[in-house]
């Protein structure tokens, strides 16, 4: 039986990963974790403006597919923190490439921070090891 999670335009390995982040804004989301955006104010401040009410369902279908985890930081409202799982994490090589082809051929594109690019998926694992201890 299929559930929301599971299913899928085909079996291509390509359309399946689309299904879970080909839309607008989840691989930003990504990317802002990526770049130690953790909260989700952060994640509003990003140059996107991605909409709150687009902000909310994309963190929980994140969460839900097991690309991020969230840790409250605050109780009293609750406020969380997120950050990539393992899963996520093995997310950056991709987004990594993505940004260089685009640089390479959409002239308007800025070129990816440094930072970005030396990026490791472990340290983005570390990093969340390390907040989560604290």
């Amino acid at each position: 039986m299929n559930t929301p999670q599971t299913m899928h335009r085909s079996l291509c390995p390509l359309s399946t990963a689309l299904d879970l982040i080909g839309d607008k804004w989840s691989l930003l989301i990504v990317r802002d974790m990526c770049m130690n955006k953790s909260k989700y104010c952060d994640f509003q401040n990003s140059p996107e403006a991605i909409p709150t009410n687009i902000l909310a369902s994309r963190l929980r279908k994140l969460e839900s597919n097991g690309i991020i985890v969230k840790h409250p930081y605050q109780t009293k409202p609750i406020r969380h923190e997120y950050y990539l799982t393992a899963k996520g994490a093995a997310l950056l090589p991709v987004i990594q490439q993505l940004a260089i082809w685009a640089h390479q051929h959409m002239p308007d594109s800025l070129p990816p921070p440094e930072a970005f690019l030396s990026a490791k998926p472990e340290d983005l694992i570390r990093k969340r090891d390390n907040q989560s201890s604290v």
